[in-house]
């Protein structure tokens, strides 16, 4: 993955302590209440606009300047905003929901607190250089995050189902008893070629990383030794497929003769989940990167406890420790451009906020384009941002149920595939399924459970798109969309599970992602395929404008947005600052 930074951030020159076990932050509930948790700024109101989002009522609060404002509390604006703190900057995060966290966001209902977003992690709580990178982050902000560790995940699938376990071993098993010797075989043959690969493709830490000339100090000099003998370990054979890691996965695939069609549904089944695009679309970089994660020897799989709102509430801890400001409810509706440059925002309620070295946009590309003067983007650019591909959107379905309705030994994680013959991509065709409360307890009441399905960026936005949300229309189709997710919590929960018995039942369409997360067409992110296109990276075309998050950066997943909130926030400090921030983390 460090590779892809390096090659894809090549053309970026733009010049410009506490204890780390932090008891865990009360979450965030469905009416937040307040700032006795964090040092939040929120402008409060008790009224709602037509399309359900808060209306300020009251005039902005605190100081109407910084040096860096960044649009959007996403987990890639986090973490640019925390560095920026941490390196000395005084930095305000604007948020237009009521709590942060934007995709990753965590929201409670009669005591049932649910994840919105990404629910499968590991490496959390690794540390060096090749550590996550929002591992490298969280230690540079002196912050850590308890984790239930665990290793496997139920699949099921027109073959049958079974328990797919991480490991470089275990898989194998799986495979021979499920499939056959000649899939184990082929599996065998692809992770004795990747695994070499994984030096290179991990070699320079995320953190280390920045848009700039600098670059070449933060990294050339400091880690071509290092990388130099990662070469040299991996031999001749190793290197040249390391000259592979900027290509398609598929040609790997392909070069190794790989024929089995459960591998290479398996295959492309883990590049859609990684990266909104299959195997023929994800760069060998990502997916080697996750390989190596996730079939070395002792690897594990890792919860948050207290939820994935438990990384919003570390950032968010991490940014306010350094003196960064986060304020709630506070919509961005445009960013201010004078003489060329961006200067700061003007929020709904009118007020500016100025930015007197940059402004950082965690939203999407075509969210961000939204937010500028048409006169001030270069036509060049609109056309290509308007004409990136983009994946499609997502159906929800979050349950609060008793837990006598599911076994005693349930696992967290479930797959649910149909038909393979359709493709991992295709609608109503592959669904996702948590349920977290079985390895952190205190998400849903005493005896209970929380579940989360949803449809991996494959819902069509076009079906729903100029419905009205309170029409009949719209509530038949949310029924009719849910019900593959539904069938899918029932395979998998088993024949005592009851949908009617069901304590809480939500829905979310992709108006419903649309609208709560800013989301252009409610989309994933982009669907950039390897070989045919490349993503826009940190810079723009208007001076003092930066962009991170899953429009800038391969991969759109929790590393990926993470990575690239650390390059912004490093390319806009002197090589000096980030220096020491590097000697700092021991990288």
């Amino acid at each position: 993955m460090s590779l892809v930074i390096l090659s894809h951030y090549a053309t970026f020159h733009r010049p410009q302590s506490k204890s780390k076990s932090s008891p865990p932050s009360p979450r965030w509930s469905t009416a937040f209440s307040g700032s006795n948790t964090y040092a939040v700024l929120s402008q409060e109101t008790n009224k709602s606009s037509a399309d359900g989002s808060p209306k300020p009522t009251v005039a902005f609060p605190g100081k109407r300047e910084a040096d860096v404002v960044v649009i959007g509390s996403g987990i890639g604006g986090l973490c640019c905003a925390g560095l920026l703190a941490r390196y000395g900057q005084d930095v305000l995060v604007l948020e237009s929901h009521d709590r942060p966290g934007g995709a990753a966001h965590s929201f409670d209902i009669k005591g049932f607190n649910f994840d919105s977003g990404p629910s499968l992690f590991s490496g959390l709580q690794s540390r060096g250089p090749q550590a996550n990178p929002l591992a490298q982050v969280l230690d540079a902000l002196d912050e850590s995050i308890p984790c239930a560790k665990y290793d496997s995940w139920m699949v099921y699938m027109p073959e049958g189902e079974f328990l797919s376990r991480i490991g470089p071993q275990e898989f194998l098993k799986d495979l021979e008893k499920l499939v056959s010797r000649e899939a184990a075989m082929e599996w065998q043959k692809l992770l004795d070629a990747i695994l070499p690969m994984s030096a290179a493709a991990m070699a320079l830490p995320p953190l280390s990383i920045r848009g700039d000339l600098g670059v070449i100090f933060t990294i050339a000099a400091r880690y071509a030794p290092s990388l130099l003998k990662s070469f040299a370990e991996m031999g001749p054979q190793g290197a040249l497929g390391a000259t592979r890691l900027l290509q398609p996965f598929s040609n790997i695939v392909d070069s190794l003769g790989l024929k089995n069609p459960f591998v290479r549904n398996w295959v492309d089944l883990l590049a859609f989940l990684l990266a909104g695009v299959k195997s023929n679309g994800i760069l060998s970089a990502e997916m080697v990167y996750m390989l190596a994660e996730w079939y070395k020897p002792g690897c594990c799989l890792e919860y948050p406890l207290h939820g994935t709102g438990a990384i919003v509430d570390a950032l968010v801890r991490g940014l306010q420790k350094y003196g960064g400001r986060l304020a709630l409810r506070s919509h961005v509706e445009k960013i201010v451009i004078e003489n060329g440059r961006a200067v700061g925002v003007q929020l709904r309620n009118g007020q500016v906020v100025r930015a007197k070295k940059a402004v950082v946009s965690n939203a999407s590309m075509w969210d961000t384009l939204d937010l500028l003067a048409k006169e001030a983007v270069p036509k060049a650019y609109q056309d290509r941002t308007l004409s990136t591909p983009q994946c499609e959107s997502f159906m929800h379905l979050h349950l609060g149920f008793d837990a006598e309705l599911v076994p005693e030994d349930l696992g967290i994680h479930h797959i649910v595939v149909n038909d393979w013959s359709r493709g991992v991509d295709a609608d109503q065709n592959v669904v996702l399924i948590s349920v977290p409360s079985v390895l952190s307890p205190d998400l849903a009441p005493p005896g209970k459970h929380v579940l989360h399905a949803y449809t991996p960026g494959t819902e069509p936005f076009g079906l729903w798109e100029g419905l009205d949300r309170r029409s009949d229309e719209y509530k038949k189709l949310k029924a009719e969309r849910s019900e593959v997710m539904w069938r899918a919590v029932e395979r998998s929960l088993g024949p005592g599970f009851k949908r009617e018995k069901c304590e809480v039942q939500l829905v979310g369409t992709p108006l419903t992602h649309q609208r709560f997360l800013r989301r252009h067409r409610g989309t994933y992110g982009p669907a950039i395929e390897a070989g045919k296109g490349t993503f826009p990276g940190h810079a723009s075309p208007i001076p003092r404008l930066y962009c991170c998050g899953d429009s800038t950066f391969p991969g759109i997943g929790v590393p990926a947005v993470a990575a690239s909130g650390a390059i912004v926030a490093n390319s806009l400090v002197s090589v000096s600052q980030h220096s020491q921030l590097l000697d700092a983390v021991g990288i």
